[in-house]
């Protein structure tokens, strides 16, 4: 045995073996033994390893900053944070955020602020310092706020400059001079015999102060008046119309009944209320009055067992339904400037969109007593109706966030003015219209400063709007639309509105065809307000929790109003039967292959809200949506003094759930829409869409027996669908270029020597030395070759700045432009500091350039998709009105009415030669479509 051996032995204390034979028989169990531990040690040192790098792992995530953004954009999707982590003093917390939006809407709720009142012109300065707050805008203390008059060099520079080179954020209020009016004396009566009045209607609500104390402190001096209702005085008989529609009148005056010199008394619901008093007023009637009958409240009626507000959900009998009575399907804005703005110096007309007899809003309590009058058993006795008024301006908010693409814009807008309150005193607070859609507006507001300050810059300029006189007919988004009316269809390419956020439990979702895939799918990836499990698309089959028997014609007045949600396979079950969808019409093309247009689930445009004079008169993609009531929901006191906050809180919205996730989802769209590469237009479901309207003109023809043949037109939409399925292939191959290039340009750029991964990888393969595992890499060559040196052409500025390199693709195409001039003189010290990284630099950058502007060419075609359906001539009999694809239905007002020009001479003028024309007329306009598109 070996002197090594024996000490061995000993350590072991082993007994002595037998014989020499034996210890030598005993090595290779100790052989195995050491392999044993040997193994073991190695485990180990992997064990230890693979710990230590996960630890390093966790500790670099842990202490990377996480405000800082992301330098990458993907296709559709935002990977910008939303909502936005931000630093408090007390905890962490996101914007938006229920908490803030309660204090907000507590805050504007509980304060009158009706267009062109010191309140209003208050609320619009709020805004303004909003903006200014979060967008960064320093406003010297002593300075005047930016407020500009409509046409002044100051107002046309603030909006012009958006686009302008050197254009910085900023915030200013345009004030505009239309005309507006404000109630002063009226009267309601009955009168007897000899002309006394024998009774006089209560025209002011009765609130119960100590459940709903703002409604309770404001009542009192609540008048109910009609916006731009002219002031008069009249008598007449009553004559009940039903719901107003043209079909009640038609239906009236074929039994035999006269409207002549009477006074019309109409339920509210299915049209716009000012469409009511036109269609008595074109049949000889001298007043209007509308009032807000409870068979419409669905299954939420004291006859069903629920108490009246406050005491309960029901309808209170007092309310009454303020509102404007333009006529808005002729055209919207300041009656005595059609088409052009309201300055203070402005050219008047007489206003053709306005009524010319007096009209009030009646609550059901007075309604009631009137409906007995010319009841069965009544006196029918003649009624006097007294309305005076006064007119003035008011002020529209303005806030700009300058992108890297100057010539691109998005526009986002909410209306703050609420119709209901008074010219000193509190009217009705517009808790849900429009405070709910302004609580969310400020989420999203403050949601982009948060961004800003982490150092985010939009792709392209963003344009915020604080809308004022929306509720005497969108005064104050037509007229700046009128206004700058050029450089909206130059510049904007798309416009995202929201009126009121909650007024109930259902999601209602509208836009144009092109943008209703990114409203479904930015609502697909939003949580449900309420129902853990679910998204917020899944909401627009929500319904209230309250049920009981339903008015069958009111029933039917609402669907037809607001449709049925189409249900998806996704909406239900596996096991459940209604889990398949039928979706769309099926028809056939020229050559008689089917065609068929799947629905998206979002709804068409009309009117009634802001976003109508940039689709409807320029052609602006545009999208609107909130939470909105249905049947079976607490009934929302539209326009009245219990539209309060005590309302929103205890009944609309408990907790703002819903209030915040219309901000996630108004922000998620225009960040998407402002980030992405290639504008997010879907203008192939446009094309598939126009399958369908034209499905609906022939179906009507055919009811009607009308022998038209629309085979031309179904071949022009045939050709423009293949046009854009052409383009489709362009967008996809120039993004995918852009981006290829791009990622190119940055490795030559930067190197991978500046990845922070690979600062990582480097350390773990000197922790993997100390264990016997493998040896330092080399790297690149030049990795160390400037290090240390201040690199005069680093990442971009204002990119996010960021640790994490993945280049964020969309931000290079703008940015590039901005630097080239600076890149061309720097040249020499960029030689010096790359070395041979530099060299394949220019022929790069002039492909990145070509590139870009491959995809802004793109772009350009996606964003003139929504502009080709505008005609010069505009729509027949309302020319204010120029889009030939969709517009508010000539007696719907709200309601959208798809291919009108074609529509309505088959319903209105019973024409079949005029439809044929009007097919015509779109013909062309799709034919020229097609050649802009073309690729």
């Amino acid at each position: 045995m070996s002197d090594k051996q024996e000490p061995y032995r000993e350590k072991r204390a082993e007994p002595e073996p037998a014989s020499a034979s034996a210890s030598v028989g005993e090595l290779p169990t100790v052989n195995r033994r050491l392999s044993v531990r040997r193994a073991r040690c190695a485990r180990a040192k992997l064990v230890l390893l693979l710990a230590t790098a996960l630890g390093l792992w966790l500790w670099v995530l842990g202490t990377r900053r996480q405000d800082v953004l992301p330098t990458r954009l993907p296709l559709e999707d935002s990977f910008i944070p939303w909502p936005v982590d931000i630093d408090s003093t007390d905890a962490p917390a996101a914007v938006p955020n229920n908490e803030s939006a309660v204090a907000t809407s507590r805050r504007l709720a509980r304060r009158p602020h009706m267009a062109g009142t010191p309140n209003d012109f208050a609320s619009a300065l709020d805004f303004l310092h909003l903006l200014q707050t979060e967008l960064g805008i320093a406003a010297p203390p002593e300075a005047p706020a930016p407020v500009f008059s409509a046409g002044s060099p100051e107002s046309r520079a603030a909006t012009l400059g958006a686009t302008g080179a050197g254009s910085a954020r900023a915030a200013w209020v345009d004030t505009y001079y239309p005309v507006l009016n404000a109630p002063a004396a009226r009267r309601l009566e009955i009168l007897g015999e000899g002309g006394a009045p024998v009774w006089s209607a209560q025209l002011e609500e009765r609130a119960e102060g100590v459940l709903d104390p703002d409604a309770g402190e404001y009542a009192e001096a609540v008048p109910a008046f009609h916006g731009l209702s002219p002031a008069g005085e009249v008598q007449g008989k009553l004559v009940y119309a039903n719901y107003g529609r043209k079909e009640d009148y038609d239906a009236l005056e074929e039994a035999g009944v006269d409207f002549n010199g009477s006074i019309v008394i109409a339920r509210y619901g299915g049209i716009f209320r000012g469409l009511k008093v036109k269609g008595a007023q074109e049949r000889g009637a001298v007043g209007c009055l509308i009032y807000s009958d409870p068979r419409d409240d669905g299954s939420v009626r004291w006859s069903n067992g629920y108490a009246a507000y406050p005491y309960g959900p029901a309808r209170n009998p007092t309310s009454v339904q303020r509102g404007s009575v333009q006529f808005i399907s002729v055209y919207p804005g300041d009656p005595t400037t059609p088409g052009y703005p309201s300055y203070e110096n402005s050219t008047r007309t007489r206003g053709e969109n306005i009524p010319d007899i007096p009209s009030l809003p009646i609550s059901w309590n007075t309604a009631n007593q009137l409906l007995e009058e010319i009841g069965e058993g009544g006196l029918n006795r003649t009624v006097k109706l007294v309305n005076n008024g006064l007119s003035r301006p008011f002020g529209t908010t303005m806030g700009v966030i300058p992108g890297h693409i100057k010539d691109e814009v998005v526009v986002v807008g909410n209306h703050r003015d609420c119709q209901n309150s008074y010219w000193l005193s509190a009217w009705v607070l517009g808790a849900t219209d429009p405070t709910s859609g302004t609580v969310s507006t400020y989420e999203v507001v403050r949601g982009l400063g948060a961004l800003l300050r982490k150092g985010w810059k939009p792709l392209r300029t963003i344009v915020i709007a604080s809308w004022d006189a929306e509720e005497f007919g969108l005064i104050g988004s037509t007229e700046w639309g009128e206004d700058f009316a050029e450089w909206i269809d130059k510049y904007v390419v798309a416009y995202l509105n929201l009126d009121s956020s909650v007024s109930g439990s259902r999601l209602r979702l509208s836009a144009s065809p092109s943008l209703a895939h990114l409203v479904s799918n930015a609502a697909r990836d939003i949580p449900h307000p309420t129902i853990p499990g679910r998204t917020l698309w899944q909401a627009r089959l929500d319904s209230g929790p309250l049920f009981g028997t339903v008015n069958e014609e009111a029933m039917h007045v609402w669907e037809e109003q607001y449709g049925t949600p189409l249900l998806e396979p996704g909406d239900f079950a596996p096991a459940d039967s209604l889990g398949t969808a039928v979706k769309g019409g099926l028809k056939t093309d020229v050559n008689g292959v089917p065609v068929r247009s799947a629905s998206t689930g979002v709804g068409a445009l009309g009117s009634g809200s802001d976003y109508t004079v940039f689709l409807q008169r320029i052609g602006v993609a545009s999208s609107n949506g909130g939470f909105a009531s249905t049947l079976s929901d607490p009934v929302y006191h539209y326009h009245s003094v219990f539209d309060s906050e005590t309302w929103q809180e205890r009944y609309g919205d408990p907790g703002f759930h819903r209030h915040v996730a219309v901000a996630k989802h108004l922000g998620l769209q225009l960040l998407r829409i402002a980030d992405a590469i290639v504008l997010p237009l879907n203008t192939t479901q446009y094309a598939y869409d126009l399958d369908g309207y034209l499905n609906k003109v022939e179906d009507i023809a055919g009811t009607q027996g009308f022998a038209t043949d629309f085979s031309a037109l179904r071949s022009s939409i045939a050709k423009l669908q293949n046009a854009s399925l052409a383009l489709d292939e362009e967008k996809a191959d120039a993004e995918k270029h852009l981006r290829k290039l791009v990622k190119k340009w940055w490795k030559v750029r930067h190197g991978h020597h500046k990845h922070w991964w690979h600062k990582i990888r480097t350390l773990l393969r000197k922790i993997g030395s100390w264990f016997g595992f493998g040896k330092n890499g080399e790297g690149c060559p030049h990795k160390n070759r400037n290090e240390g040196k201040d690199l005069k052409l680093g990442r971009p500025k204002n990119l996010g700045a960021s640790g994490r390199l993945r280049p964020r693709v969309g931000r290079y195409p703008a940015w590039l432009k901005e630097q080239e001039e600076k890149e061309r003189s720097s040249e020499k010290d960029l030689d010096e500091h790359h070395g041979h990284h530099w060299h394949s630099r220019p022929k790069l950058v002039k492909k990145l350039i070509a590139a870009a502007k491959r995809v802004q060419e793109a772009n350009k075609k996606l964003v003139a998709f929504e502009r080709g359906f505008i005609s010069e001539e505009g729509v027949k009999d309302r020319e204010w009105y120029r889009h030939l694809g969709v517009a508010p239905g000539k007696w719907l007002g709200y309601g959208a009415t798809t291919f009108p020009g074609v529509t309505e001479a088959l319903i209105y003028d019973k024409n079949a030669t005029l439809a044929q024309a009007e097919a015509k007329r779109l013909e062309k306009l799709i034919d020229a479509l097609v050649k802009r598109i073309e690729v």
